[in-house]
C-alpha cells in the first residue's frame, strides 16, 4: 500500500519533466543575416525590444528561448523587406506596449510621460514659495 502511494507520488512529480520543451532554437535566433545592412537594422531594432521573460534585458542581450524566437522573427521579417517600424508595431500588437523600450504616447500611456513632469512642476512651485517667504 505504502509502496504504491510512494510510486504514485514519484510518478506525479516526474510528469512535468516529460513536458519540458525540447525543441531546437529558431534558425535565426543566434545566426546573423547575410546582408550587413539588414543585420544592422535588425540589431538596432532588437536593442529597443524588451525580453518578456527577463524583463530587464533587450532581446539582443537575452539568452531566454522566447528572446531567441523574437530575434528570429525580427531577422526573417527584416530579410523579407519589412521596415523596423512595421515589425515593432506587429510585436507591440502581439505582446503589448510593454515589449518596447520606447513606448508610443497614446491615451493609455500619456500619464507615464505627464506625471513626472507634473511632479517636477509642483516641487518647483513649493520650493519657489518657500524661498520667497524666507527672503
Amino acid at each position: 500500500m505504502i509502496r504504491a502511494l510512494v510510486s504514485s507520488i514519484v510518478l506525479a512529480l516526474a510528469i512535468p519533466l516529460a513536458a519540458q520543451q525540447s525543441m531546437p532554437p529558431a534558425p535565426y535566433a543566434y545566426r546573423q543575416l547575410d546582408d550587413p545592412a539588414q543585420e544592422a537594422a535588425a540589431q538596432e531594432l532588437m536593442e529597443t525590444l524588451r525580453c518578456l521573460t527577463c524583463q530587464s534585458q533587450s532581446i539582443a542581450d537575452s539568452d531566454a528561448p522566447m528572446a531567441g524566437d523574437m530575434r528570429h522573427q525580427v531577422r526573417i521579417r527584416i530579410a523579407a523587406g519589412e521596415s523596423p517600424g512595421e515589425i515593432r508595431s506587429w510585436l507591440m500588437q502581439r505582446y503589448g506596449d510593454y515589449v518596447s523600450y520606447k513606448p508610443e504616447v497614446s491615451s493609455t500611456t500619456w500619464p507615464l510621460f505627464a506625471i513626472p513632469l507634473l511632479i517636477v512642476l509642483v516641487v518647483g512651485a513649493v520650493l519657489l514659495g518657500r524661498f520667497r517667504r524666507r527672503a
